[in-house]
């Protein structure tokens, strides 16, 4: 058992947060750790998993380490606790970001007691130093942040945190609690098998996120769709998630000529600017960040009012964890997602080359995240389903697109029987895709090795396609008719549930999935979920309270929500506190937050005035990024000098990708160029001919044909593409 006081936990948490009650499990949680018994946490985003370690860290003897892999996040989690303490000492991190000057401060104040909260990132808890460091100071328990890094199985798989815990036992024992935002059942065993924690309490919070709304629309003029999204939410943080770099760049640029305040973000962005943009983002100097979905962003900022997926990600953990970005305040969070089939065939091809187990997982995440987008179900349930939670669509309460706006049902009593009959014929032991085929009568190599169109019900469901099935089987698996083998991912059990309907059939009403490559995409109904602040908070006080938040933000040099977050600003707009003493009494202002940061409030709110600067969205009008003529004529005069390439790109400060697609944007519309000296510094002649000839008698100009023809692993694409350009300026013109 952890040394702790007697105190009763209630008035730490409002001594130290301002808080009169807890959330959740979150005393039972901070209770189990502080018994010293290993605890496992498995809470959605904004849920107040934080809580759980920090209140324990600061009411316990020693020093808690906090593993985390952000490095970002640690920052603002370290400014934030530093201004519920009475000195900057008692939070400190431990990365590569720091100099060795300053990990000697850091270690200074940990010698000395002052530290209760010490955030290390796993690379750094590797480091033999550091470990040896750790060995000889109190600890009062350890607690992994993001723990499903630990499964290959989890969105977000990290080899080191593999590494956890033989590290922690040479340390010291001590008790463990591992945190996670999103955990299939699948996951959560790998973490508790990994981390020795089988006897762990475990915690397993309701991964409903009430105040989201799910929206999936279809992938058309979606840079349109997105401008005229944000202009209807002025002034409200977003992020949207792209999947390439490429993307990034080209749609936070065309947000920008369009009057929107926007910066892009991702992993080839130097360190210095990532940095710089998240801050100008958490300070609200920009409204919207666009990001690659590849790149966690460690954004701890909780009033994000809308996540939009311009790409749909790769599994449904990773969606999950970028939806639950948006109103972790428990206000306004809208989630809008943009869906094209064609998106999920990119992401199969990223993964060719992977070793097989890799390819076979993801393949496997990405037919959950196809069945999350296509669903005419409640959104809501099949995404709390794939987390293992069961859930009654009626309580959904219209907060997704498809309960706001429901979908025809049919009778699937007689398809339900078909599909639980196949899972059975094929004896338990195949995937979705395997028993769509034996259906419909597709005589694929798998189906007749296994002899599986010799079956009597072989083709009895020929009459309809793979989209019909898979929608069936999806809704049999929400409804609990079947089950997925946990261990063997993805193979189809009919359930105790699933043997009892086939015993008595029954009435059972389905919906089709949606088919979103077929939809035109001319519904310009974009107005999301309902949600935010409550209709009794003074709107113009309010607006007046968020300035003056921002402005000491800025003079304190922490972002907005540091000072006091939009819950605490609605209560002031509602209770009007004119004293300090009141000022104590606002939700989530404790006794050193009031003295810290109150005066000028309660000032403001004694001298209060009515006024109203409410902007109102303007019409829709997008503008398209700057003319680039400029660029082509730059490009042509560089060419007829014989500059390289590379050396173009690098003088304009665009990618070499952008150069090659610029000549083939002049060489397309008639202007001959001739690159022959930059193809021949850079291909051997045997390539260059092979390429050459190949175009001579191709059907088509498809990069893609070219590389299943030549190789892809001998020629690279934009190899490729250049000698294309070559033929095409020499035979063309």
């Amino acid at each position: 058992m952890l040394e702790v006081d007697s105190i009763p936990l209630n008035a730490h948490l409002h001594k130290y947060f301002g808080f009169d009650s807890f959330k959740g499990d979150q005393e039972k949680i901070i209770t189990s750790i502080l018994e010293g018994k290993d605890t496992f946490v498995i809470m959605p985003t904004g849920g107040g998993k934080s809580m759980c370690y920090q209140l324990p860290a600061f009411i316990s003897e020693g020093t808690a380490i906090i593993i985390s892999p952000l490095i970002a996040l640690m920052k603002n989690q370290v400014d934030a606790i530093r201004n519920y303490g009475s000195e900057d000492g008692v939070a400190h991190f431990m990365n590569s970001s720091l100099t060795k000057a300053e990990i000697t401060e850091v270690k200074k104040d940990i010698t000395a007691g002052k530290t209760k909260l010490l955030y290390v990132a796993p690379e750094s808890l590797t480091k033999e130093e550091n470990v040896n460091f750790l060995k000889d100071i109190r600890i009062s328990f350890f607690a992994i942040d993001e723990a499903h890094c630990i499964s290959e199985w989890g969105h977000d798989f990290r080899p080191e945190y593999r590494r956890l815990r033989p590290i922690i036992e040479a340390i010291g024992t001590v008790p463990i609690m591992a945190l996670t935002a999103t955990a299939t059942p699948k996951v959560q065993e790998d973490i508790r098998k990994n981390l020795g924690m089988n006897d762990a309490a475990v915690y397993k919070s309701s991964f409903n996120r009430p105040n989201l709304y799910y929206d999936v629309r279809p992938k058309q003029n979606v840079a349109k769709e997105i401008i005229k999204y944000i202009r209807q939410h002025q002034g409200k943080s977003g992020i949207i998630y792209c999947l390439s770099r490429k993307k990034v760049e080209e749609l936070a640029e065309i947000l920008k000529v369009n009057g929107i305040k926007a910066l892009p973000y991702h992993a080839g962005l130097d360190a210095g600017t990532r940095a710089k943009t998240q801050d100008m983002f958490l300070m609200e100097d920009i409204d919207v960040i666009v990001a690659t979905i590849a790149f966690g962003m460690g954004i701890d900022k909780p009033d994000v009012r809308f996540v939009i997926h311009h790409d749909i990600p790769k599994s449904l953990e990773g969606y999950y964890q970028e939806t639950g970005r948006a109103g972790r305040d428990g206000g306004e969070g809208n989630c809008v997602t943009f869906y094209s089939y064609d998106d999920i065939v990119k992401l199969e091809k990223f993964m060719k080359g992977k070793p097989v187990a890799e390819q076979e997982i993801g393949q496997q995440l990405l037919f959950e995240t196809v069945a999350y987008a296509e669903t005419s179900s409640c959104r809501r349930k099949v995404l709390l389903h794939y987390f293992g939670e069961t859930y009654n669509e009626s309580n959904c309460n219209k907060k997704c697109d498809n309960c706001a706006h429901p979908k025809q049902r049919f009778e699937g009593m007689d398809s339900v029987v078909l599909v639980l009959n196949t899972i059975k014929a094929v004896k338990e032991k195949f995937k979705a895709k395997h028993i769509a085929q034996v259906l419909m009568g597709v005589e694929s190599t798998q189906v007749q090795s296994y002899k599986h169109d010799t079956l009597d019900i072989f083709s009895d469901g020929a009459e309809e396609n793979e989209k019909y099935w898979n929608a069936i089987m999806r809704q049999c698996i929400v409804s609990d008719f079947i089950i997925k083998d946990i261990e063997n991912y993805g193979l189809l059990k009919v359930s105790v549930i699933g043997n009892e309907f086939l015993k008595k059939p029954h009435s059972i009403m389905l919906t089709k999935d949606v088919d979103y490559d077929a939809i035109n995409g001319d519904d310009d109904n974009i107005t999301g979920g309902s949600g935010g602040r409550s209709s009794a908070a003074d709107e113009t006080l309010f607006s007046m309270l968020k300035d003056l938040t921002k402005k000491i933000a800025k003079q304190k040099s922490v972002p907005p929500f540091v000072v006091f977050q939009e819950p605490s600003l609605e209560d002031m707009a509602i209770q009007y506190p004119i004293t300090m003493e009141e000022m104590k009494n606002i939700s989530g202002v404790g006794t050193g937050k009031a003295i810290r940061f109150g005066k000028e409030f309660v000032e403001m709110i004694a001298k209060y005035v009515e006024e109203n600067e409410i902007e109102r969205p303007q019409d829709m009008v997008v503008k398209s990024v700057v003319n680039k003529s400029g660029m082509k004529v730059y490009i042509i005069q560089s060419i007829d000098r014989m500059l390289p390439l590379n050396d173009i790109a690098k003088a304009k400060g665009i990618s070499m990708d952008e150069v090659i697609t610029e000549i083939e944007h002049i060489v397309s519309s008639g202007t001959k160029v001739n690159i022959a000296y930059y193809v021949n510094d850079i291909m051997d002649e045997e390539k260059r001919e092979e390429i050459f000839e190949y175009f001579k008698t191709a059907e088509t100009d498809s990069i893609k044909e070219a590389l299943d023809e030549l190789g892809e692993y001998e020629y690279t694409e934009d190899e490729i593409r250049l000698v294309r350009i070559k033929f095409i300026s020499e035979m063309g013109h």
